[in-house]
Order: C-alpha cells, then structure tokens, then sequence
C-alpha cells in the first residue's frame, strides 16, 4: 500500500441490532443470537435481523414509492449506508465511491419471480431491473445523491473484503478521495438453507451453541447462516476523524480441487496473511479475526495456516459467526467491524466453547480474514488510529 488508509465511519445491521454500542455490548455478553426459523417442510437455525430493527427498514420502504418493490438486500444496504455517511459527514459534494457487493443477492425477490414463472409461463414487469446485482449499489447512490463510481461485484464470501479492496485501489490510485464499500445479504429463505444442507454444512446439533465456530474438536459441521449489511466509510491517509486505520491488504486464490473446499493448509490463507503483515513482524499482531465458518474442514484448515504464518507467535484467536451466523458477503465486513470494536474498547471477544487464551495487554494491530468458496481469501491488516 502506498500510504494508510483511515476508516471514518462503520455502520452495520444483524442479528446483533444496529448501532455500535448496541453491538458492543451484544458482543459482550456469551449468548449466541440464532434461533430456530421455520421454513415450512423444514426447520433450520438462522441468525436472522431482530425486529426492531426490521420495523425501521419496513419504514425506509415506505419513503418511496420507487422503494416499494425492492428486495431487503438493497434496503439493508440503504439503511446501514445512510449512518455511516451521516456519521462520517459526507454529503453529495463529496461524490464519494460505492462498491456494495452480495454472494446471493437479491435472493427472495428472484425466488419470487421465478416461482410465478414456473406457476404462469409469464414474469412481472419489474423482475429484471428488481434482481441485478447493480441494483444495491445504484440504489444507495440514489438514495445519498453521489455521482462518484458505482461497483456492484460477487465472489462469494469473501466479497465485503473485497469491496474494501476495491476502493483502498481507487483510493491508492488517486482517482478519488472517499468511498463507501460494504456488503449486503438478505438470504435467509429455505432454498437458500437447503443449498447449505446439500453441502452436509449445515448445523444439526442442539447445543447451546449451534455453530461451533473455531472448536477444533468437533465432530460435525455446523455452519449457520446469517443475514446483514455493513458498510466503511473509506478516506486516503491517516485523518483527524479517522476510527482506524488499514495497515495491509492480503489477497490469493487456490488452484481448485474441489468446488467449495481449500487445501488442508489453507495455502490461500497462508499467502494472503503473509501479503497483509508484509515487513510487519507476526509477533507484532495482537488478534485474528478468523473466518472460522463453523465448519470442520474449514476452521481446521484456517487454523493450521495461521500456525504455518505465526509460527509460536500465534496472536489471540476470535471470531464471531458463533453469534451472528455466517452472513456471506457481509461477514468479513462484520468482522472488521468486531476487529474495530476490539481496538477501540481494548477488549478482545472470547469464544466460549474454547480453552481460554491468555488475553494480550493491549490492542494495537487485528488482522481479519475471509475467504469464500473457491479459495479466494482476503487479510486485512487494522491498527488503532
């Protein structure tokens, strides 16, 4: 990276609420917010957006006629857009960048209308413009009057990191001052699940703790999905408002072997890590946010490429898909998020199910991944401003 890049604003929305010390004190306390969702022929845990919060999105839908017929992934994004924009004082002479991106995008809507397709050989009107991908970012746009760039993008769960790639690049590259990235899932409907249950991922158990993130002793697979958006509020150099700052960017795909699996070592964590510390000293890293889906493979793997980075110095292990789900496209923005949180309170979050870590005295630099099927992971280097 050329020079550090300040994050002035966050904003999210999950099964943790929305507002930061709302989330914070969610994230401080051992209780997981998943529950049993009901999807007809089936049940399945979910970690679903808590009602409140679903009334005020129910609201924004109502402003606008034109909101009307648009899917929660775009509201969602709206909704979490319009606080961190406020909070980071930005107005439409800042023509600031979008880059929201989805894994799943516009999910209830495109199930919708390809039901009535398949009941009446005929589609609605607005199912096209409705379903694109480009819909959240365009949308946001509109709703916060930018003329700056719109990127909408997919790749998988890895995708809110990469949003933030992308704009550190536009950002690097001078073609613009500020941009707001970010990420949107609304996804939580029984095609969806079953999709997940077909991969044998899916949570079964009835433990206290339905995903079993980062517990390398289990012996099944308990991936629960999650809904929400996040966004960042992005500026070049290190600001007088800035709430944290990106240090390093890591990014690297594996050659496949498999359609959703990585390697036993996660060779792609392992690169990804090593690109984000850079000249930084592994032992200088205080905490990693994992990816950790809850998967057995998956946690696993993660692990053994952290051991293959970190050597003896491995940092403070979290992650927080225990508690909210696996969110797609979301869920590493929520965790730069939690990372964030963790530098600003200078607390870590332990996972409780696991052998307690010995807590470091200070926080001063995270490290977040991600990575999505495929085999494309995302480091993010933070450090306290």
């Amino acid at each position: 990276m050329k020079n550090s890049i300040s994050i002035t604003a966050m904003a999210s929305v999950s099964a943790l609420g929305s507002g930061l010390e709302t989330i914070w004190s969610q994230y401080s306390n051992d209780i997981p917010y998943l529950k049993v969702k009901d999807f007809g022929d089936f049940k399945a845990w979910v970690a679903a957006v808590q009602t409140p919060e679903l009334a005020k999105i129910e609201k924004l839908r109502q402003e606008d006629i034109k909101y009307k017929d648009l899917d929660a992934s775009v509201l969602y994004a709206i909704y979490v857009s319009r606080k961190a924009v406020a909070q980071a004082r930005w107005d439409n002479k800042h023509n600031f960048g979008i880059n929201i991106g989805s894994s799943r995008g516009a999910t209830s809507l495109f199930e919708k209308y390809h039901k009535e397709f398949i009941e009446t050989n005929t589609s609605s009107t607005l199912s096209s413009p409705t379903t694109t991908l480009g819909n959240i970012s365009s949308w946001v746009a509109h709703d916060l009057q930018t003329e700056g760039p719109e990127i909408s993008h997919s790749i998988t769960c890895s995708t809110g990191l990469h949003s933030l790639l992308n704009g550190i690049a536009w950002l690097q590259s001078d073609m613009t001052d500020t941009f707001l990235v970010g990420a949107s899932e609304a996804s939580l409907t029984g095609f969806t699940i079953a999709q997940m249950q077909a991969l044998k991922v899916y949570a079964k158990n009835k433990d206290p703790y339905p995903c079993k993130a980062f517990d390398l002793q289990k012996k099944q697979n308990t991936m629960v999905l999650g809904e929400g958006a996040a966004v960042l509020c992005l500026e070049n150099g290190n600001t007088d408002n800035a709430i944290a700052l990106v240090e390093g960017i890591g990014y690297a795909t594996e050659v496949l072997k498999h359609n959703i699996s990585i390697s036993t070592d996660a060779m792609c964590f392992q690169k990804s890590m090593t690109m984000a510390l850079k000249d930084i000293v592994p032992s200088e890293v205080d905490v990693i946010v994992m990816h950790a889906p809850g998967t057995i493979k998956g946690d696993l793997s993660e692990w053994n490429a952290i051991k293959k980075v970190f050597g003896d110095s491995v940092p403070f292990l979290t992650t927080n898909k225990w508690k909210l789900g696996h969110t797609f496209a979301t869920s590493g923005l929520l965790s730069i998020e939690l990372a964030i949180l963790m530098l600003q309170h200078q607390e870590v979050i332990h996972v409780p199910f696991i052998t307690k870590q010995k807590r470091p005295k200070r926080i001063e630099k995270i490290l977040v991944n991600s990575v999505g099927f495929g085999g494309n992971a995302v480091s993010v280097l933070l450090c306290k401003k």
